[in-house]
């Protein structure tokens, strides 16, 4: 029996998936400031007293999408290593960025040596700015973090109160921007999660359960909770990715489709081709910055079922934001999924109440019901619409959506909408009409995300960087450097199995024998090292990777 939950800004779903079926679902209202309340209220719904049998449960969450989306993350100093190169300026990652001296090249040899009083300066201005939260980024230190040590050191001497997070132990890879963001973003989140991780921890102590825990991260793969905790940003874009792997779970087809989870709050849009999941070549795109966190291409709109509906200066509006259910469903106040209930006819919960909020807010607009209904019908589909047309212009970027036009010789087309989440059944259907596409809808699209991490399977990828040269070969994840033995007589094959050996390591520390042997190389470059006429050394530079999909026991539910 396997578990999955979904933690929404509004609904935590949960399903029960066993021999081949979904057994049962759930779907209770978040408590923002109870996840273990929420948690537990799900858990007793589905499982009863059937715990001993839970092999496996998978949590997803929005949380620290919405900590970073809304600014609710602690204030976190960013200090910066970025040794000779770009103008300081172009790091525009945060408003509370400091520069060091000190350089590392490309190869990882010590250029500048770092100034500790000017590290005891910077963090006697961090500390008197009241900010605890210290993310440590320097160029090249994926090559060598001598560096970020230093300073990670120093701030445990000199700023004992601080929590400190560096590059090299978060993101092992080039492209410092990238990485930078990367750490920023870990270290302004890593406290709300390790507490989100102890809230887990303590409901299913709560009820005895005592099987594994994996967490879905934004690949739509899945990582051993306590893992989590090194890497929480990870997460972040967990709740969409949940969307999308759920809306391939239900259809289980090589057709290609626009996911459209429509929640009680925001609705996230994602791309399926030939049933696969787009990915963002770039990594995850956080707060206007790239960085080095493996995602799909998604995107949310700040619209969802209980959006509020509410008169001012003249007009009907739709706010970007709830205040409640939806007045058919015990709510006190007009939302779009009562718009859609009395236009469209749809009986969800009780349509007298959609009918009396809106009455009301006829009453103090002076306009009638029809009309608001029209007007925010109209709004909403316009809005979804809208967003979808310009993710499609997004999506032409991205090199697979080039390859599937390439091979197919015409412009890609969707051949359907695919309708996620609570208030999917009212308006997945609309805008299917105005979309002049045909669309999905399934008995299990409210709880999909829910099911989408139930299946998913876990993930890893393992990047491998070797200088025989140096005798030196670094390895991400988890920043390892190790010495070389018999560097001089390295082949392509060799950086291989090695890069094979570490994935086998990191793959049973995390639980995933059973998928060690599932692995594909992603890169395999090799490079000469030239001094005068000789070669004096070689580079290499592997990827290997278990991919996200689903795991080996699902094939589709039963409608």
């Amino acid at each position: 029996m396997i578990i999955g939950i979904d933690v929404g800004g509004t609904y935590t779903d949960g399903v029960v998936y066993e021999k081949g079926r979904i057994e049962k679902t759930a779907k209770k209202t978040t408590r923002t400031d109870d996840i273990k309340s929420s948690i537990l209220e799900v858990l007793d719904e589905l499982i009863v007293s059937r715990k001993e049998k839970i092999q496996r449960l998978v949590i997803s969450t929005t949380l620290v999408t919405n900590i970073i989306a809304t600014g609710g993350g602690e204030k976190t100093a960013l200090i910066l290593l970025p040794g000779h190169g770009l103008p300081h300026e172009l790091y525009d990652i945060s408003e509370n960025t400091f520069f060091l001296g000190g350089s590392i090249d490309f190869r990882g040899r010590e250029i500048e040596k770092i100034n500790e009083n000017e590290v005891i300066n910077c963090l006697k201005t961090v500390k008197s700015s009241g900010i605890k939260r210290i993310a440590v980024a320097g160029k090249f230190s994926n090559r060598n973090n001598k560096h970020e040590k230093i300073v990670k050191d120093l701030c445990l001497k000199y700023y004992p109160e601080s929590s400190v997070v560096i590059s090299s132990e978060v993101v092992n890879k080039l492209n410092f921007p990238r990485r930078a963001a990367t750490t920023y973003f870990t270290a302004m989140t890593a406290k709300e999660w390790h507490t989100f991780a102890e809230e887990i921890k303590a409901a299913l102590k709560a009820r005895g359960i005592k099987a594994p825990v994996d967490v879905l991260k934004a690949d739509g793969g899945t990582i051993p909770l306590e893992k989590s905790l090194q890497i929480p940003c990870e997460t972040v874009f967990s709740g969409p990715a949940a969307s999308t792997m759920g809306g391939a779970a239900l259809t289980m087809d090589n057709k290609n489709s626009v996911v459209i989870d429509i929640g009680g709050t925001t609705s996230d849009i994602s791309l399926l081709i030939e049933g696969n999941p787009l990915y963002a070549s770039k990594g995850a795109l956080i707060n206007g910055n790239y960085t080095h966190v493996n995602a799909f291409a998604v995107h949310s709109v700040p619209l969802g079922g209980d959006s509020l509906v509410y008169f001012e200066e003249g007009k009907v509006k739709v706010a970007p934001y709830r205040e409640g259910a939806a007045a058919c469903l015990g709510g006190m106040k007009p939302t779009v999924t009562d718009a859609f209930n009395l236009k469209y006819n749809l009986n969800i919960g009780n349509p007298e109440f959609s009918h009396k909020a809106l009455y009301e807010l006829s009453i103090s607009s002076g306009k009638d019901i029809d009309v608001i209904c029209d007007e925010v019908v109209e709004m909403v589909i316009g809005t979804l619409s809208n967003a979808i047309n310009n993710m499609f212009k997004e999506w032409e970027n991205e090199p697979a959506y080039k390859v599937w036009e390439v091979i197919n010789k015409r412009k890609f087309i969707p051949d359907r909408l695919i309708g996620i989440g609570a208030a999917s059944k009212a308006i997945i259907p609309v805008l299917s009409e105005k979309m002049n596409l045909p669309y999905f809808l399934h008995t299990y699209s409210p709880t999909a995300n829910a099911l989408g991490a139930a299946v998913a399977r876990p993930t890893l990828t393992v990047n491998l960087h070797i200088d025989t040269a140096q005798r030196i070969a670094s390895v991400d994840p988890g920043g390892i450097v190790t010495v070389l033995e018999k560097a001089e007589n390295f082949q392509l094959e060799d950086a291989k199995n090695l890069a094979l050996h570490f994935m086998k390591k990191f793959g049973e520390e995390r639980g995933m024998a059973d998928y060690i042997n599932d692995f594909v190389f992603y890169q395999e470059e090799q490079f000469n090292i030239i001094r005068g006429w000789d070669r004096v050394g070689k580079i290499f530079d592997i990827e290997v990777q278990i991919s996200p999909g689903f795991i080996p026991e699902y094939k589709g539910v039963v409608s």
